[in-house]
C-alpha cells in the first residue's frame, strides 16, 4: 500500500493556553506553530509526497498548507479536506480548560477505559465517543491509501494532517492496542508518524518525530517498486531479529 505519513497540526492558541479546542471555529496556529509546520514542509521537500488530506478545521488547513509551500513547486499536490481526520466531537467538554476538566469524572475514563467513553452532549458542539472517531479516522485513513496506490503505484507517500487524539486512535489501531491503552502513545504538535499497510498487518515505522533533519523514505519506496515489479508485491512479513534496516 502507499505510505502514509500522519502529521499533527502546529502549536495553536489553544494548545499554549490548556484549553480543548475541538471543533471550535477560529482556532489558529500560533507563531511557534506556524514556524513548526513550515519546518516540516523543509523537512518533506525530498520526500516526493503526492498527496495532501487534511481535516477540515482550521488549524489543520493552516499546518497544509504551509508544508505544501515547502514542497517543490513544480510537484506540489492539491489540498484535499476529509471530515474523517477532523478532532474529536468533544461536545459539552469543547472550549473549557483542561485544568477544570481533569476534575471531572469523566476524565478517570478518558484516561483509563477511552473505548467506553462518549463525550456529554451540548446544544451548540456535536459530541460522539472516541471509539467512534478512532472508527472513522482509520476508515478514513484505509481509504486514501486505497485510492493513492491506485492512482501512484505501491510506496506513493502522502500526509495527513490531523489531531493528536485522532493521530494517537489511528497509531494504536495499527499497533493492534486496544483504544483503553492509546493514552500511552504520544503525539506533540506538528510531530510525524509513519505507517506503512500491507496485506496482512500494517507497519509503524516512525511516531511522534519532531525532529529538523530531512526525511528520507527513497530506500523504502525503492525496494516496494521493485517487489511490485518483480510481481512479488510486499510479503507483509516481519523481519525476524529486526532486519537491516531499509
Amino acid at each position: 500500500m502507499a505510505i502514509c505519513l500522519l502529521l499533527r497540526h502546529g502549536r495553536t492558541t489553544s494548545n499554549a493556553t490548556g484549553v480543548l479546542a475541538g471543533w471550535t471555529s477560529g482556532v489558529a496556529l500560533d507563531d511557534l506553530g506556524r514556524e513548526q509546520a513550515a519546518g516540516v514542509g523543509r523537512r518533506l521537500a525530498d520526500t516526493g509526497v503526492v498527496a495532501v488530506v487534511a481535516s477540515p478545521l482550521q488549524r489543520c488547513q493552516e499546518t497544509a498548507e504551509l508544508v505544501l509551500a515547502g514542497l517543490p513547486e513544480d510537484r506540489r499536490p492539491d489540498l484535499t479536506t476529509e471530515e474523517g481526520l477532523g478532532e474529536a466531537r468533544y461536545g459539552a467538554w469543547t472550549g473549557r480548560s483542561l485544568n477544570d476538566l481533569a476534575k471531572e469524572p469523566l476524565w478517570k475514563d478518558v484516561q483509563d477505559r477511552p473505548s467506553q467513553v462518549v463525550f456529554p452532549a451540548h446544544p451548540e458542539h456535536e459530541h460522539e465517543g472516541l471509539a467512534q472517531m478512532q472508527e472513522r479516522a482509520v476508515r478514513a485513513v484505509r481509504e486514501h491509501d486505497a485510492r493513492i496506490e491506485a492512482e501512484h503505484g505501491p510506496g506513493a507517500v502522502w500526509l495527513a494532517v490531523s489531531h493528536g487524539d485522532v493521530i494517537k486512535a489511528v497509531l494504536a489501531e495499527a499497533l493492534a492496542t486496544p483504544l483503553d491503552h492509546f493514552q500511552r502513545i504520544v503525539v506533540d504538535p506538528a510531530s510525524l508518524s509513519i505507517v506503512h499497510r500491507t496485506p496482512s498487518r500494517p507497519f509503524v515505522l516512525r511516531m511522534n518525530d519532531t525532529g529538523t533533519g530531512a526525511v528520507d523514505l527513497a530506500a523504502l519506496v525503492g525496494r516496494l517498486a521493485a517487489d511490485e515489479a518483480s510481481g512479488d508485491g510486499p510479503s507483509g512479513d516481519g523481519a525476524v531479529g529486526g532486519g537491516a534496516g531499509t
